[in-house]
């Protein structure tokens, strides 16, 4: 496959359901000796991916060149994501000249995109859309924007998707805010909080004592309930696609060392994968997670509010023969800011201005609850190497600092530094 600058490089493609689309043939050539799988995190197409897969694995090549005795081998997952155009990748997709917008309308390219994603409701699409454009100043239009928000977020009925969202404990321990709050109440919280984030990028947000400018939060509303249709989606994908497809990998070449790497949704699905590798698999030898949308929870075994319950992958960090490594970062507004205020229980009003750790993501202060977790600086991680095993949470704030709002240094992954957090995970060469 071209487009990616590196060699050997193999592609993945998966729908909704976790099944594989098309021929992809073996995953690595023969004299491959570790094979770096890196799953994207929301994007509106295969280009937008195979770009970011170029720009992060760029490094590789020569960091690896020192060492013989290891042979790279990349692959690509692709996944039906959502990316808004107002969310632009440093180093892939800079913002357009005029980028930024004058209303909290949803541009053509976007709409286009969220229809694709959500099949038989375009017709919703277009009245959000409308809404927003319009933005009337009544309750019963935030009612019905959020009524109609929320129908994109439903699990669609058949399929293995919806069977999966059946079984599937919630992480967060709770209903979400965003699937359950009064519209207009989260609308307000989340406006308040795009305007304290935006500074002066979009200029002063028209706040006053009419209901016109919570339509900036309306935005963000259908923004986080769409993200959380895809944390659903990723979770199928890693748990019913590529997990099973890593246990076949395991017996089929079971010498080769897989390198899982995942950025924002992306790290929720290879983490999710965990849960779907066959038992005795032990090809997993490194996961490394950038800026990942999960609960900062999700690897405990007992939760520090509640003890008897565990996260949604408890202990699935020993599937791994080598360690699992969050990065994060305190410049990601994404899931700093508007991940917590989504996710938390509806109607926590100790929750809304997004401080209540219980909803906290691991993108945004690492692992928390696991017992032996090493906590390091992006430099300790890279001067000193990292534990050969176990969970490892690096502060990678030294680099991931670039993006403005919504989404902040969400995606601002592409740096050297971080690739060679991956090759140390993975303990390449050694």
């Amino acid at each position: 496959m071209s487009g990616t600058g590196v060699r050997p490089y193999r592609e993945i493609t998966f729908d909704a359901d976790g099944d594989v689309l098309g021929p992809y043939g073996p995953l690595a050539d023969r004299d491959v000796t570790d094979l770096v799988v890196f799953a994207h995190g929301w994007n509106n197409s295969p280009g937008t991916a195979r770009r970011l897969y170029a720009s992060f694995f760029a490094p590789f090549p020569k960091l690896v060149a020192q060492t013989p005795q290891a042979r790279l081998g990349y692959a690509g997952v692709v996944w039906p994501s959502m990316r808004f155009s107002d969310e632009p990748i440093p180093d892939v997709e800079p913002p357009a000249a005029g980028a930024q917008p004058s209303g909290p309308g949803l541009d053509g390219p976007t709409r286009a995109v969220l229809a694709d994603l959500f099949p038989g409701h375009r017709e919703t699409v277009e009245r959000l859309a409308r809404l927003l454009d319009e933005q009337p100043e009544s309750r019963a239009a935030f009612a019905e924007f959020g009524r109609l928000a929320r129908q994109l977020a439903a699990v669609p009925p058949g399929g293995l998707e919806a069977g999966f969202a059946e079984d599937l404990p919630h992480d967060e321990q709770s209903p979400p805010a965003v699937l359950y709050e009064d519209t207009l109440t989260l609308c307000r919280r989340l406006a308040v909080a795009l305007d304290a984030e935006s500074g002066s990028l979009y200029g002063a947000l028209p706040f006053g004592g009419g209901l016109r400018s919570a339509w900036w939060g309306a935005k963000e509303l259908l923004r986080q309930t769409t993200y959380y249709a895809m944390k659903r989606r990723a979770g199928t994908v890693g748990e019913l696609g590529l997990g099973p497809l890593l246990g076949r990998l395991a017996r089929t070449a079971p010498r080769l060392r897989v390198h899982l790497v995942g950025h924002s949704q992306g790290a929720r699905l290879v983490a999710f994968a965990l849960r779907g590798l066959p038992e005795g698999a032990e090809n997993v030898k490194s996961v490394t997670l950038l800026q990942g949308v999960l609960s900062h929870y999700a690897f405990a075994c007992g939760l520090p509010h509640a003890p008897h319950s565990a996260g949604v992958l408890a202990a699935l960090q020993e599937r791994v023969d080598g360690p699992v490594v969050a990065c994060y970062s305190r410049h990601d507004s994404a899931l700093g800011v508007f991940y917590p205020l989504a996710s938390a229980l509806a109607g926590d009003s100790a929750s809304a201005a997004g401080g209540d750790r219980r909803w906290w993501a691991m993108g945004h202060d690492g692992i928390h609850a696991v017992a032996g977790t090493a906590r390091l600086t992006l430099e300790e991680a890279l001067r000193d190497g990292l534990p050969d095993s176990g969970c490892v949470s690096v502060d990678a704030a030294q680099v991931v600092r670039r993006g403005g709002p919504p989404a902040g240094a969400h995606s601002d992954i592409c740096h050297e530094e971080l690739a060679r957090v991956v090759l140390t995970a993975g303990r390449v060469g050694r």
